[in-house]
């Protein structure tokens, strides 16, 4: 299920990004860069989750940790500081434009790469 979800955000994020730099880069290039970020950073911990091995097993681990950092960063930078975001992006406000799942799912995925080794 883990993997599921972390599936369809990756897709998520990467329609939101390609359309939002596509269509209105020039409104909030920071906002929507880190939307495509999100996206590669979904998309990599997706894959690293479902392959096997050792590497894959830490790619997972990295790429989990930076999300988790990166939405904590920027959704407490989106609260305090709202004019360095123009538009919204997939972490701004933990993520709340996703209800909150980018905020839940790199704990839930560390919970589950610490069970399964």
């Amino acid at each position: 299920m883990l993997i599921i979800v972390y599936g369809i955000l990756a897709l998520a994020a990467t329609g939101r990004s390609v359309y939002e730099i596509i269509a209105k880069f020039d409104q909030a290039p920071v906002a929507y860069t880190l939307s495509a970020l999100a996206a590669v950073v979904y998309i990599v911990a997706t894959v690293a989750l479902i392959a096997p091995g050792r590497f894959w097993y830490r790619v997972a681990w990295a790429t989990i940790s930076f999300e988790l950092v990166g939405v904590l960063t920027v959704g407490t930078l989106s609260i305090f500081l709202p004019d360095l975001f123009a538009k919204a992006s997939v972490w701004s406000w933990y993520g709340m434009g996703y209800l909150f799942i980018p905020l839940v799912l790199p704990v839930l995925g560390m919970l589950w790469l610490r069970r399964n080794r």
